[in-house]
């Protein structure tokens, strides 16, 4: 049964039946919360910066690769071939972004390169994009200027050359060669962590996931047959590009293109950590003038 309302001496038994006033009533704030209320009123705080680490761009694209703090703010190209080829491809596209710094514990995938699509609202959340996904989402991003990849019946026969002959090569060198103190070491392993015990295992951990990878195509790791098959990849790449500018006789640089520059450009480059200790990989590609040519031009026109 209803309160009877102020005034009434005796309930009444239409006063049961809610009526507008009672029922606007029952939200009505009491008056002691009233009176507290009007000697402390609620005040409005501005909303929250973002965290210092967190992309204060969003209204670009972001693309996070293995590079330093210094070379992502200047867009030096990254120093990791799988983070290199996307950025190239990206720059090949014509798609404004940014690139950051990350680690592959950051990544969705457990692995880099990922995009963070931009976004005008910056406290909106937006997917990101692994790197296999990152040509589907830039010819969709270009439309109708997108790179059309050449129809050449050899290109995946070719493209095996790298992700196979000179990508094993490249480990090797990297990781298990001399080269590991004085370029896997300062790139990978010291900017992780300043503890010793941390910084010696993951070198031991990069050491046995590169052995393993190598182990997939045979039991023996042989260096020699290693940069003798990538040699020979290197002479066939040379040869294909003939005096095109770009391979397949295309107009323009594409995913290909991306690929081998992301091997070429970081082998040629002799600052790349402390310098080269074992110079074997890099030997079989400096005597192939037009591999060195190409890179040249991509540096030039993409990276200057």
């Amino acid at each position: 049964m209803s309160q009877p309302n102020e005034g009434d001496a005796t309930p009444n038994p239409s006063s049961q039946r809610s009526t507008p006033s009672s029922r606007s009533s029952l939200f009505s704030v009491p008056t002691p919360i009233k009176q507290l209320f009007d000697r402390f009123p609620l005040h409005t705080y501005p909303v929250n910066e973002l965290p210092q680490r967190a992309p204060r761009h969003r209204n670009e694209h972001i693309l996070y690769v293995f590079a330093s703090e210094q070379g992502a703010s200047s867009g030096a190209p990254s120093w990791n071939p799988a983070c290199l080829k996307w950025q190239a491809y990206l720059k090949f596209s014509h798609i404004p972004f940014r690139i950051a710094p990350a680690n592959n514990h950051a990544s969705p995938s457990g692995a880099l390169p990922f995009l963070l699509p931009s976004s005008p609202d910056p406290y909106k959340q937006t997917q990101p994009v692994p790197s296999a996904k990152l040509q589907r989402w830039a010819m969709n991003t270009r439309g109708d200027k997108r790179i059309e990849e050449p129809g050449d019946a050899r290109y995946e026969a070719y493209l095996s050359l790298l992700d196979h002959r000179i990508r094993r090569a490249w480990l090797y060198t990297i990781y298990l060669s001399p080269n590991a103190p004085a370029i896997a070491e300062p790139l990978y392993i010291l900017p992780s962590s300043r503890n010793a015990f941390v910084r010696l295992t993951l070198a031991r951990a990069l050491r046995l996931a590169a052995e393993q990878e190598l182990r997939k195509f045979s039991p023996v790791v042989n260096a020699e047959t290693l940069y003798s098959q990538a040699e020979e990849a290197f002479r066939a790449l040379d040869m294909l590009l003939g005096d095109d500018k770009w391979f397949f006789g295309a107009k323009g640089p594409g995913l290909f293109d991306a690929s081998v520059f992301a091997y070429t450009h970081l082998l040629l480059d002799e600052g790349l950590g402390r310098g080269w200790v074992d110079t074997r990989l890099r030997d079989a590609l400096v005597g192939r003038e037009r591999l060195v040519k190409h890179r040249e031009r991509v540096v030039g026109k993409y990276f200057s």
